[in-house]
């Protein structure tokens, strides 16, 4: 029994887990796809290569 009852709470911790990543995810595909990051990069890109050496 408590070998099965320890089987659940790692499944339960796991399950917590996955969830709490996938959260994070969207959080951080919804900062870096907003326009203003995107601006950002865009403009961070296009002065860097346009730079003389």
């Amino acid at each position: 029994m408590r070998g099965r009852v320890l089987r659940t709470r790692q499944s339960i911790a796991y399950a917590i887990g996955t969830v709490a990543a996938a959260a994070f995810a969207a959080v951080l595909y919804t900062v870096l796809s907003g326009e203003s990051v995107v601006t950002a990069l865009t403009d961070l890109v296009t002065r860097a290569l346009s730079t003389t050496f």
